[in-house]
């Protein structure tokens, strides 16, 4: 009923950029408030910014001023842009969609992780 495909990771250096993109299949972006999280080695998955259906947008602190989440309806994609990235920000980037069905059943669906390495 509905699916989350990331593409945009790979390997940056200390203070470089990057856009992460998740496609959504039929018109979960309108319905779902959208996000991003993260996954270091060893560490919890983590949240990185949420954006609702209306376009509010919250971040972590870790990432505030840094990272900036948007939607683009008509092409049915959430983006990340992760600009003045850090070692720290490494881990799998996951894309996450909350929201209900038009027949008002609930959904939350994953995608399947993209890996993100800053080195420095």
């Amino acid at each position: 009923q509905g699916q989350l495909v990331e593409s945009g990771g790979g390997l940056v250096q200390d203070g470089g950029s990057l856009r992460l993109s998740c496609a959504a299949s039929g018109s979960i972006l309108s319905r779902a408030t959208l996000g991003w999280y993260r996954q270091a080695p060893g560490k919890q998955r983590e949240l990185v910014a949420t954006a609702t259906s209306s376009g509010n947008a919250n971040y972590a602190d870790a990432v505030k001023g840094r990272f900036t989440i948007s939607g683009d309806n008509a092409h049915n994609t959430v983006y990340l842009q992760m600009d003045s990235l850090k070692p720290e920000d490494t881990g799998i980037y996951y894309c996450n969609a909350q929201g209900r069905w038009p027949w008002g059943a609930p959904f939350e669906l994953w995608g399947q992780g993209t890996q993100v390495t800053v080195s420095s």
